[in-house]
């Protein structure tokens, strides 16, 4: 089997943060010898999260098992997921600005025996919700629903928006309402 170098469009700092991040959790837990540095793991699990390279195809690259690829990036994914901000605190930090953005995208997955194909894109998905703030950095990402839910959906779902009303104040909260 032949292994390449593959480029991730991504900075050195998100690299060294998800690496050290790691590295705490391993030093709180006293984890033993692993087979991969923390700055290696981080690149794994960014090369999974970013290019969407199989766990198949990171195994072969950086010389582990399979099942070792996806525990590593599950790790980092749970280190990640646990520095984020809650819905309350996102709703908090983007009532500041003049407005935001709320978009649902849907992210392709491999076919689910339980998963319905999303009737706009014909293909399988989840449907994630993002609030970026006004430049468009990330400030929210939803727990993924079924590809085939509506934005709309979605966002009521998640508590983004009610019914009869929005959690959002000023003139954006307003077009969400109509």
């Amino acid at each position: 089997m032949l292994s390449y170098p593959a480029t991730i469009p991504l900075s050195s700092r998100t690299l060294n943060h998800l690496a050290a991040r790691i590295r705490g959790h391993r030093k709180q837990r006293r984890s033993r010898w692993r087979r991969l540095e923390p700055g290696r793991q981080a690149l794994l699990a960014l090369a999974h999260l970013r290019n969407g390279d199989t766990y198949t195809r990171l195994a072969a690259g950086f010389q582990i098992g399979v099942a070792t690829a996806w525990r590593y990036v599950q790790e980092a994914i749970a280190l990640l997921a646990t520095a984020a901000d809650d819905l309350a605190t996102a709703m908090g930090r983007i009532r500041r600005p003049a407005y935001a953005i709320l978009d649902g995208t849907l992210i392709p997955i491999d076919r689910v025996a339980d998963q319905r194909n999303s009737g706009k894109h014909k293909h399988h998905g989840v449907n994630v919700q993002v609030i970026a703030d006004a430049v468009g950095r990330l400030v929210w990402a939803s727990p993924a629903l079924p590809g085939s839910v509506h934005d709309l959906t979605a966002a009521r779902t998640h508590g983004i928006i009610e019914d009869g009303g929005c959690r959002i104040s000023g003139s954006w909260g307003d077009r969400l309402r109509r």
